[in-house]
């Protein structure tokens, strides 16, 4: 019943703009100008409705709006982000809000969300369902003018304009320090939404007139978040005397059953045991339970069964031709950790030998393949030691932090450099932008970024990777140096935190030092005193490696890109740029260019400008 009402939602819409001559709001948004708003831009609150069947938890939502669970939560007063949503279920979600010219005439206020389109989406369909008209189709066509409505390819990126409002300094000093954008729904009357939201009727009149039509996205002002009531799920009906006989009648039941089943059990075990007396000490041992570090026959049918999905997109090698391609795992074919160099049938592989935990990595790992991302060739599963090998294509010229951070008779010059980032770059964007849910990668740092024999990087070590976004987690993990502040402390993983090691890696490639220093210090901290309005050259000249000082490439283009990263590593993950914005804005820098010859790059190669 309720999916049907959410469907006759956009038909009341229509019938009510019919009816009406003068419909609020206007249909593209919210004129805005600096003598209505107080700044550019402020962080206000939007009220939302969880909706089945794609909408009742609050991962969903935060990816839909672009926030974590946390930021969600909090707001809302709800104690436990990760516990399931009633429908319509009362929520305040963040978000940002800005004046943004849309072009020469229009400047509408308003949060751009992006959102990307997946099978049987319209601008109208997700404006009126997904965004519960805080927006219109309308504005999304003014906001999009490349995109053409009615020939949308899945996968586009879309922005939608959530509509808002930031107060301006006459509200500010009557104590007005949010106005919430709320949908009028057609039971709705401004007495209702202002003792809901703790405001006045005549404050919601004077922000949004006196003819607020069903479906306007109205604005409440408030000095404060009010504190919504979450709904309390009842407790489960206590057990009938008729319901605790039934139970007391099937227990009997069950083991009476259970009863015959271990007798037959029990036989059974006794004759399999006169047939073991017959069998030699080996063929005992084989059937016996591992101890110490082995595994159990069953357990290892279990890991078979759990990598099933792969057994037809990977080669299964065996544990002899692992062992033979690396000396017996001799030491001196280790590349880093617990990584062999393998050769197997004239092919060099990359082995990485780990304790049974790759399952979450090979279900990664089956749905990415892209260019800059090392390629997973098989695996093996090594029953006696409870070992499993990931075989991974070789990659010749090693981490990119030997390269950066270690004595080496060749540098990289800039134009490699840049290359190096926009590989990685595109290598992100491909797993935050086109797997579904979206890949987070975790541990982006200089040393899982490999480089092939023409210099291009490639994406190494899923180990950490998860899928999905703006999850909380109490288990922090990866590198010191390169960990976003947000996962740090609260434990939000987003992509935006691959976002922020990738900002780190360019403070790396300009610079060429560590991510953290002897003494603790994290290179990042220090990066934003390097481009200072009046001595930005000479600044960023005392910051950057040495190396490139001796080429000709252009400080515009070395400047650009630390500009890059610095937005990468702002401390607000919602004002990090997307990779895709990130690949753009670097694809533009003047020493760019693509006349790669069939060789590729080389570690010397200098631009002649």
């Amino acid at each position: 019943m309720r999916t049907k009402c959410i469907h006759l939602f956009p038909l009341l819409r229509l019938l009510f703009f019919c009816n009406i001559a003068q419909a609020q709001p206007s249909t593209i948004g919210y004129n805005c100008t600096a003598a209505n708003q107080t700044s550019n831009s402020c962080q206000t609150y939007v009220f939302y409705r969880p909706t089945p069947p794609d909408y009742l938890d609050l991962a969903s939502i935060g990816d839909l709006f672009s926030v974590s669970r946390l930021m969600i939560s909090n707001p809302s007063n709800i104690s436990s982000p990760s516990s399931p949503l009633l429908p319509d279920q009362p929520l305040f979600i963040p978000i940002k809000c800005s004046c943004t010219a849309v072009n020469s005439s229009i400047t509408i206020s308003y949060a751009a969300l992006n959102y990307t389109i997946k099978s049987g989406d319209t601008f109208y369909r997700v404006s009126t369902l997904n965004f519960q008209n805080l927006t219109t189709y309308q504005s999304v066509e003014v906001v999009n003018p490349t995109f053409e409505p009615t020939r949308l390819d899945v996968g586009d990126v879309i922005v939608f304009p959530i509509f808002c409002k930031c107060p301006d300094p006459s509200q500010l000093r009557n104590q007005v320090n949010y106005l919430i954008s709320y949908v009028f729904q057609p039971s709705d009357n401004i007495t209702d939404v202002a003792s809901r939201f703790g405001s006045t009727e005549a404050g919601i009149t004077a922000v949004n007139g006196d003819r607020i039509q069903p479906f306007d996205t109205v604005f409440v002002p408030v000095s404060r978040l009010p504190n919504l009531t979450q709904p309390v799920v009842p407790p489960a009906a206590p057990e009938t005397t008729t319901d605790r006989k039934g139970a007391v009648i099937g227990l009997g039941v069950g083991l009476g059953v259970c009863g015959v089943l271990l007798i037959l059990v029990c036989g059974a075990w006794w004759y399999r045991e006169g047939l073991m007396k017959g069998r030699g000490r080996d063929g005992e041992k084989q059937q016996q339970v591992k101890m110490g570090n082995g595994m159990m026959k069953g357990e290892q049918v279990n890991l078979m069964a759990d990598v099933s999905d792969c057994l037809d997109k990977y080669r299964v090698f065996g544990m002899e031709e692992l062992r033979g391609a690396t000396d017996g795992f001799d030491e001196k074919w280790i590349i880093q950790g617990s990584v062999y160099k393998g050769c197997i049938n004239g092919e060099w592989y990359a082995i990485k030998k780990m304790k049974w935990n790759a399952y979450e990595e090979l279900k990664i790992l089956q749905k990415v393949n892209h260019g800059n991302l090392v390629r997973l060739e098989g695996f093996c599963i090594d029953p006696e030691e409870a070992n499993c090998y990931l075989v991974y294509e070789y990659v010749e010229n090693g981490s990119l932090s030997s390269w950066l951070h270690e004595a080496r008779p060749e540098k990289l010059s800039w134009k490699t450099r840049l290359r190096i980032a926009i590989d990685v770059a595109n290598g992100l964007q491909y797993i935050h932008e086109h797997t579904r849910p979206k890949v987070v990668h975790k541990d982006i740092k200089s040393s899982n970024i490999l480089l092939d024999s023409n210099m291009r990087a490639k994406i190494a070590n899923f180990g950490l990777a998860r899928s999905g976004c703006n999850a909380i987690t109490m288990h922090i993990v990866g590198t010191q140096g390169y960990i976003a502040p947000e996962y740090l402390a609260d434990g939000v993983v987003s992509t935006k935190m691959d976002v922020f090691s990738f900002g780190v890696v360019l403070l790396e490639l300009v610079s060429g030092r560590e991510a953290i220093d002897e003494r603790g210090n994290v290179l990042w901290a220090s990066a934003d005193r390097v481009l200072v309005d009046g001595k930005q050259l000479t600044k960023l000249r005392e910051w950057m490696d040495e190396s490139l000082l001796k080429e000709s490439c252009t400080m515009e283009s070395v400047s650009s890109v630390v500009s890059v990263a610095l937005a990468c590593l702002n401390k607000d993950p919602a004002r990090r740029p997307s990779m895709v914005e990130i690949v753009y804005a670097l694809s533009k820098s003047d020493d760019f260019f693509f006349d790669v010859s069939e060789d590729g790059f080389s570690p010397r190669q200098v631009v002649a400008r």
